[in-house]
């Protein structure tokens, strides 16, 4: 009742118009003017952070500072458009304008020159801005979206088989190359959370490119590491693992966690950012083949984003979930959601594990009755 009349006491125009004016309450007013205003010009923001990873805003400043008409030659932009780009990136922290009208790089930009992972989804994302063009239609179900045509699996239930071809292969590449770019930092912080000494044989199911069991690999070498895809990602991940030296050190199944056994005698298997991927349905099935394979006292990790937990609710609950709506399937669940599908495939001792940074991913153990 206090939050109902609280907000129909802010609806009221008369109301906002003396918090406005009144020295208690200004500030109070001009923060949620403002917050309202970026929600509403995140869509801006989005696409001028797209105009500097397309034109390589940040490489070019990694020298150090430059005067705009130095910039403008190199971004073949005219010396209005650079200032205009130049002064948006600066108003978002992506860059700095410093003495002399020269720019260098901002706190953001710097961060993303750090992280290319972050540069490849941002191209990513123009597929999602373009089915989010009719946000209603999308709730509706009423538009073939972009990212259903990216995603090969995006419409497949258990029991349908594999997708093939060399369409699919084509597609198969390109989400596994994404995939792989923003891994390390999840592979790094599971481990970070988990630590893996002390466990035998560690199974991931889902493992793409298998960025996560080089590094389980790396951590710890005692650790038998193994991974499981389906046969075209399978073969990329072979290919990958070779590259970087590691193929010697993980063992690489191929097999449908839909259709197929999952390999048994992991004491720990892990879903990497597999089970929001899936209508309940699917999770439901995943889960019950990993209770199979795994031995009596295993454990099953979960690392996904999770609605309602410590700084995810944003990334969890409005990106992931319209993200995986434009997929065509898939949602993000609580860790009680998550608990319940696991209670009810045989697992217990369900338990959240502190993750560094949960808006890449919240952490769930449970142990295989």
């Amino acid at each position: 009742m206090l939050r109902h009349g609280r907000n129909l006491l802010l609806a009221n125009p008369s109301f906002q118009k003396w918090a406005a004016s009144f020295p208690l309450t200004r500030l109070v007013a001009e923060r949620q003017s403002n917050a309202l205003f970026d929600i509403c010009s995140g869509f801006v923001y989005s696409q001028i952070l797209l105009a500097c990873v397309r034109l390589d805003l940040f490489t070019k400043l990694a020298g150090g500072p430059r005067p705009i008409v130095s910039v403008a030659e190199d971004l073949d932009l005219s010396f209005d458009a650079t200032q205009r780009l130049l002064r948006a990136a600066t108003a978002l922290k992506l860059v700095d304008h410093l003495e002399g009208e020269r720019y260098g790089l901002g706190e953001l930009g710097a961060a993303l020159l750090a992280n290319p992972s972050i540069g490849a989804v941002v191209e990513h994302h123009a597929l999602l801005y373009a089915d989010l063009t009719d946000p209603v239609a999308l709730l509706r179900g009423d538009v073939k979206t972009e990212l259903s045509g990216y995603w090969p699996y995006a419409n497949r239930k258990p029991g349908d088989p594999a997708p093939a071809g060399a369409d699919v292969d084509e597609a198969y590449a390109a989400y596994s190359e994404l995939m792989a770019q923003s891994q390390l930092d999840i592979a790094e912080d599971i481990l970070d959370a988990f630590p893996p000494t002390g466990h035998r044989r560690w199974l991931d199911v889902g493992g793409g490119e298998g960025v996560f069991v080089s590094v389980l690999a790396i951590t710890a070498p005692e650790v038998e590491a193994q991974m499981l895809d389906l046969p075209q990602v399978a073969a990329r991940a072979r290919a990958a693992l070779q590259t970087r030296g590691m193929l010697s050190r993980v063992t690489v199944h191929e097999g449908d966690f839909f259709s197929d056994s999952l390999p048994k005698g992991a004491d720990v298997l892990s879903l990497i950012r597999v089970l929001h991927d899936h209508d309940d349905e699917a999770a439901r099935a995943i889960i019950a083949r990993a209770h199979d394979a795994l031995e009596p006292g295993g454990t099953l990790l979960i690392a996904e984003p999770m609605g309602g937990g410590r700084g995810s609710d944003r990334v969890s609950d409005a990106y992931f979930n319209f993200y995986l709506l434009a997929m065509g399937r898939g949602r993000t669940r609580s860790v009680a959601e998550i608990t319940c599908l696991l209670e009810a495939s045989g697992f217990s001792d369900v338990r959240a594990v502190a993750s560094r940074r949960p808006m890449l991913a919240n952490i769930l153990v449970a142990q295989r009755v």
